[in-house]
């Protein structure tokens, strides 16, 4: 017995091998698979299958292993397309213990074909002495192109259309070589030939994940939270052809995933994405105080618009939030929007809400600060009412709570993450005893970081500088990272101008060694932009940081900017600006994805005059704005860093 099975292995694995060399596959039936189907999953045709399987033509059984040839199923040209052609039909008087699929298998046709020409079996069982009309079909194979023209769809990046034609972010561009990151509305790009009931459907519910290089169904599982027979039941394909780098998997909407790492996310213009021009109803809540201000004369107006810090934000913010109202009317948006002074007080929000009805509003944008926006968020959570935070971070985040200003942990790991991409660089970190919090973290972030602190006076109390030597002795030749974590003006400007000056006359420490110092830092505040900050020393460090928005650029030519300028004849602040961004990217949401919730997937990136929005959801709250930007100085401008 033992002899047997030793010639079954010996003689299986020269057949293996054999089909290997003469580049073909094995397939296993599955249950209700049909040579015909078999044939056009690996583009093929019937006749090749049928002369490596002789038995195939007899009968096809569950389980069965068919040699499959390869070569054309690998050619970019053709494919071979299966029709079928009703020829007639055979009468078929059903016996006891008949089934469909038995039936199905007797004839060598679909279930569904049968109770498509006997229609009363879609209500009712099938019994014995059932009268069947069974089809015979003709099959015909037509060879066709491999790849169909696709025209891009608003909204749609690289990543969705390779998930809705079953293919990698890399076959697809190689379908594409000449592609560019991002795809336009109606673009021609080339795609698999694929019938209709094969496109996969992009669903808005769910998240979509790139499976990384050398991932397996375990990293998965730890990365992910989800087994491996969960994965397969979302991606059926997956059980045919296993995981593969690049490839697109649907998994439940989860916050532990980034749909796609976001400088992968392609950004959507909603200008171009309007559908619903129906009214939409807005609030704006802001801390105007307007029962403080004195209107006796415009003199005493103006003075009681300086002295309160809340006034004085709330108007900038408005005059965006006016500027956008107008942009919004001219692409044809129908709004009502409501305006509220809070007055500063979580009382007065309570009244505002009592006093008006919520009921049917959209969107509330607001209040300022954190007491009244949580006052607002809490009582406005049973209408399911979203309310959008426009300066806020750290807030309860309530599951109608959208947090636009990203966190100041999310500043921190942009940066962080930047720096350690370059294992190579000399990493240096210098703080006063205010930072330490900080340093310490940079410290278990990287290790080998050598660290400088602020000088001391003999009572122990921090002078906030540094000299010359603190600093050269922790400097070497090649690629310097130097972290200066302080909220110090002038600790700020005595570590870049040393800095600077040691790269200023000489670009070696020794002799016929280069030294290049790159200068950051995980806190971007008023001490790196006061007075006593040269910006010559700044762009001359590559000083880059991480932040919630960036500079627009005068030479942009801004239509916003150049409208708010003729209006006001003054150059709009970036409260101003932050009204804009907001207003538009709210409203905008909401007519081109039905409301704010949707909108989260379906408008995934949005990015305004210096403000972009990538929502995430808590698992068990709401949501998020999850991106920032990563930019340095650059010839005295801010630029963003790609």
């Amino acid at each position: 017995m033992k002899r047997y099975l030793l010639v079954f292995i010996l003689v299986f694995t020269f057949c293996f091998t054999s089909v290997e060399a003469q580049n073909f596959k094995t397939h296993q039936v599955k249950k209700g698979e049909t040579v015909e189907s078999i044939a056009e999953k690996y583009t093929i045709t019937v006749s090749e299958i049928y002369s490596l399987n002789p038995d195939a033509k007899i009968k096809l059984k569950p389980n069965t292993v068919l040699i499959i040839p390869t070569s054309k199923s690998q050619n970019q040209e053709t494919k071979v397309k299966i029709t079928k052609e009703l020829q007639g039909f055979k009468e078929h008087k059903t016996r006891r213990k008949e089934t469909l699929y038995s039936l199905s298998k007797k004839y060598n046709v679909g279930e569904d074909e049968i109770k498509k020409y006997n229609k009363f079996l879609y209500a009712n069982p099938l019994r014995k002495g059932d009268r069947l009309q069974i089809p015979k079909f003709k099959v015909i194979e037509v060879l066709a192109k491999a790849t169909m023209p696709y025209k891009v769809k608003p909204k749609e990046g690289k990543w969705r259309i390779a998930y809705k034609f079953g293919i990698t972010l890399e076959e697809f561009e190689k379908l594409n070589p000449d592609i560019e990151d991002v795809l336009k509305d109606g673009q021609v790009v080339n795609v698999p030939n694929l019938d209709i009931d094969e496109v996969n459907v992009f669903d808005e519910k769910y998240s979509y994940y790139k499976v990384l290089p050398k991932e397996g169904f375990y990293r998965l599982k730890v990365k992910l939270g989800l087994e491996k027979d969960q994965l397969e039941a979302l991606n059926p394909e997956l059980k045919e052809s296993g995981l593969k780098d690049g490839m697109i998997l649907k998994i439940p909407f989860t916050e532990k995933v980034t749909e796609i790492e976001n400088n992968e996310m392609e950004i959507i213009n909603l200008k171009d994405s309007i559908s619903d021009f129906n009214t939409k109803h807005i609030a704006v809540m802001l801390p105007f105080r307007m029962d403080r201000v004195d209107f006796d004369s415009i003199v005493d107006a103006k003075q009681s618009i300086k002295k309160d810090p809340y006034l004085n934000a709330s108007l900038d913010f408005y005059s965006g939030v006016l500027m956008a109202l107008d942009a919004l009317k001219e692409l044809g948006v129908s709004l009502n929007v409501d305006v509220y002074d809070t007055k500063y007080q979580a009382s007065e929000v309570t009244k505002i809400i009592k006093d008006n009805n919520f009921e049917n509003v959209d969107a509330v944008i607001g209040p300022l600060t954190p007491a009244s926006f949580d006052k607002a968020a809490s009582a406005l959570r049973s209408y399911n009412t979203p309310v959008v935070s426009p300066i806020g971070t750290g807030l309860k985040l309530y599951d109608n709570v959208f947090q636009s200003r990203p966190s100041d942990d999310m500043l921190e790991k942009t940066i962080v993450n930047f720096v350690k991409k370059d294992s190579l660089s000399n990493v240096i970190i210098i703080s006063d005893t205010k930072t330490t919090k900080a340093a310490n973290m940079l410290k278990g972030q990287f290790n080998n970081a050598k660290q400088v602190f602020s000088r001391k006076s003999k009572k122990g109390k921090d002078e906030f500088f540094v000299t010359k030597e603190d600093i050269m002795g922790v400097l070497t030749s090649g690629k310097n990272v130097v972290f200066l974590e302080t909220k110090n003006k002038g600790l700020a400007s005595n570590v870049t101008s040393i800095l600077a000056s040691l790269i200023k006359n000489s670009n070696s420490i020794q002799k016929g060694d280069v030294m290049e110092v790159m200068l950051t830092t995980t806190n971007m505040n008023s001490a790196f932009e006061g007075d006593q900050i040269n910006n010559t020393h700044l762009s001359k460090l590559q000083f880059h940081f991480a932040t919630t928005s960036k500079e627009y650029s005068e030479n942009d030519n801004n239509d916003f900017v150049k409208k708010y300028n003729k209006l006001y004849n003054i150059t709009p602040n970036k409260r101003a600006v932050r009204g804009y961004d907001l207003t538009m990217d709210v409203v905008l949401r909401l007519v081109s994805s039905g409301d704010l919730y949707m909108s989260v997937n379906k408008a995934p990136l949005t990015e305004y005059v210096e403000n972009k929005f990538a929502y995430k959801k808590k698992p068990f709250g709401g949501y998020y704005n999850d991106t920032v930007y990563l930019v340095k100085y650059n010839d005295l401008t801010i630029v963003e860093v790609k």
